[in-house]
């Protein structure tokens, strides 16, 4: 039995549809073809080496209960793959989630992101019943952190050395958070 893919229309440009393992292919090529970029902020991107790697992750997204899963949303603007959006370690007890990003090089600086994610935090208030939405962001990365910021997520403080970004090196993280009672700050987008 095949399960029905979610879609999430953000707006008459962008579109969010859950990924699944025929979309192997075209995020790993993406991700290859601008490797150099995206390892920078992305240590995932040095450990995946082809299709079959990606087909691998794409497999263990939602293999469990529904309930508990990870959404991972390819994002298309104007119906072209720029980049994935989606729920990390969500704890349903807990009812919070934490959001993880990347846009591809050419489509970044026109807001795309941020409607986004708004629009996943929605989702996650409104249909998930989430009462919290985590992002982290490495603190030098400056456009990751504004996206946050520019939705009203409150900085909550640095999580130290919080991800490994490889040659021994470790990044800090900076934690932000909306709660359910804070989305309003989302619907002034």
């Amino acid at each position: 039995m095949n399960k029905r893919k979610l879609e999430i229309f953000v707006d008459t440009h962008l579109q969010l549809c859950e990924a699944c393992v025929s979309d192997a292919g075209t995020i790993y090529r993406a991700i290859d073809l601008h490797r150099d970029d995206l390892r920078r902020w992305l240590p995932f991107v040095d450990g995946l080496h082809s299709v079959a790697e990606e087909k691998n992750f794409l497999s263990g997204l939602c293999a469990e209960v529904p309930e508990l899963c990870n959404y991972t949303f390819k994002i298309l603007f104007e119906g072209v793959f720029c980049g994935l959006v989606g729920f990390v370690f969500t704890d349903t007890v807990n009812r919070k989630t934490e959001i993880g990003y990347w846009l591809l090089p050419e489509f970044r600086g026109r807001g795309i992101m941020s409607r986004c994610v708004a629009r996943l935090c929605l989702w996650a208030f409104d249909v998930r019943t989430m009462n919290r939405v985590q992002i982290k962001c490495a603190v030098g990365n400056l456009s990751s952190n504004a996206i946050p910021r520019r939705l009203g997520f409150r900085l909550e403080g640095v999580e130290r050395a919080g991800e490994y970004a490889g040659e021994g090196r470790y990044y800090n993280l900076n934690v932000y958070s909306l709660l359910a009672q804070e989305r309003d700050n989302l619907l002034e987008l």
